[in-house]
């Protein structure tokens, strides 16, 4: 098994390490967009008849014709059902808590009258359809079916269609367990880039949806992409990450298995571990050594560790906050003694896990906070998933008679300087009983 790298700061070779570090392939691949676009146009242009096509060849399934896609509703209950009681109580408690947290987001609409009597405001409507889309056999999340579906429930989504693949018959209970608690909608047994084709342009049997989330593999990425336009959708999801910061003052057991339950997600996954404490890096080393025989996907934790995780030592706290800004991490643990000292310091990061009790595993499954999360540097822009995102903002706006004749002056002029002779016309009009009309 690879080592991870030990990277310093103070280093002439060190910038040129960070960018290769740091450095992310193209997340669709030209053979997988090929792929999909041929898919996408079959689902468009053949609607039900192309998803049983797609079902029997990628799924390995025996349908006779789309209403064998759908799960009715008892199914989901009965799932949930199944579960044994401390299953149950784990999915309500985590559900419990995503949504206590869900409701702190919701926008409301607001107006303001100003100074000539114009009305002035911003409405908020939640969408109408929604279409969730979950990993199904081997990668089964519910804790993404919480994730994805209850912030679109307390934003008001008029319906919640959720699309999971059953390779070989195979459907994963707690998923549908997670759906029935959530308040899933409609359910129906459709996986990759043709769940994606079918929710962006509808099908006889999945409706057309407003927006499209939810994780999945690169093909769905890339019908992501494709069909983005014609429906919305959350985000480009790479590979998973966590950078931890440490004052070397840390337990290095939790330190380690915090790296490596990222690392375990998958080869790309990303673990880096930030501390100005030479000693405690060499620590953190020898304890990864002992206790990565002992994971069951010891393999894939120490593929991602060798090829994309690191142990850097920086001259300070300070510099250390300075090199999370710049990586912008999906997850970020101030795994210090006073992390609410530092947390103003950070600019960008999906998540922010304050101390050292505060494991990132925990904003997973059941802290509250949203676990679909900006990765790939991207939190430099995009913030997590959330209720805002269910929602719709629509500009309001109504003139009195003398805030008419004053907006229309001023419009007339913009417009005019602009070339477009009939807006300013349109503005002038409104300018009642003044010669300036």
């Amino acid at each position: 098994m690879s080592a991870i790298r030990r990277l310093c700061s103070s280093e002439a070779s060190f910038q040129a390490a960070l960018v290769a570090l740091l450095e992310t392939a193209d997340t669709v691949e030209t053979n997988v967009l090929e792929t999909v676009q041929r898919i996408v146009h079959r689902v468009r242009l053949e609607g039900d008849p192309a998803l049983v096509d797609f079902t029997r060849q990628f799924d390995r399934r025996d349908i006779q014709s789309a209403a064998d896609l759908a799960v009715a509703p008892a199914r989901l209950e009965a799932a949930f059902a199944s579960l044994p009681a401390d299953a149950r109580n784990a999915l309500e408690q985590a559900a419990d808590r995503i949504r206590q947290y869900a409701e702190r987001q919701k926008l409301e609409s607001w107006s303001f009258t100003d100074s000539f009597g114009n009305e002035l405001g911003q409405q908020i409507r939640p969408m109408d359809r929604v279409g969730v889309y979950t990993p199904g056999g081997k990668a089964a999340y519910p804790s993404s079916v919480l994730m994805n579906v209850i912030p679109a429930k307390v934003a008001g989504v008029g319906e919640v269609v959720m699309c999971v693949p059953a390779p070989d018959d195979a459907l994963n209970e707690w998923v549908l367990a997670a759906a029935h608690l959530a308040g899933v909608d409609r359910v129906v047994t459709v996986g990759g880039a043709q769940a994606i084709a079918a929710m962006a342009y509808g099908t006889d049997t999945v409706p057309r949806v407003d927006k499209i989330v939810g994780p999945g593999n690169a093909y769905v990425a890339a019908a992501k992409k494709l069909v983005f336009g014609a429906v919305g959708i959350d985000m480009i999801a790479g590979p998973s990450e966590i950078v931890v910061v440490s004052d070397g003052e840390s337990d290095p057991d939790w330190v380690v298995m915090d790296l490596f339950s990222q690392a375990e997600h998958d080869q790309d996954a990303q673990a880096i571990l930030i501390s100005p404490d030479r000693d405690f890096l060499d620590l953190v080393t020898k304890t990864i050594q002992q206790q990565l025989p002992r994971q069951p996907r010891r393999e894939i934790i120490a593929e991602s560790l060798a090829r994309r995780g690191a142990l850097i030592q920086v001259a300070s706290l300070d510099e250390a906050l300075d090199l999370v800004n710049r990586i912008a991490p999906e997850h970020l643990e101030l795994a210090l003694s006073e992390p609410e000292v530092w947390l103003p310091r950070v600019r960008h990061a999906g998540a922010v896990f304050l101390g050292r009790y505060t494991a990132e595993a925990m904003g997973d499954y059941c802290a509250g906070p949203n676990h679909v999360l900006p990765t790939s540097g991207s939190a430099r822009f995009f913030s997590p998933l959330g209720v805002y995102d269910f929602q719709k903002r629509s500009s309001v706006i109504r003139c009195s008679p003398e805030g008419g004749a004053e907006l229309g002056r001023i419009a007339a002029c913009l417009a005019r300087g602009e070339g477009l002779e009939a807006h300013a016309q349109s503005a002038a009009l409104r300018i009642v009983g003044t010669s300036d009309a």
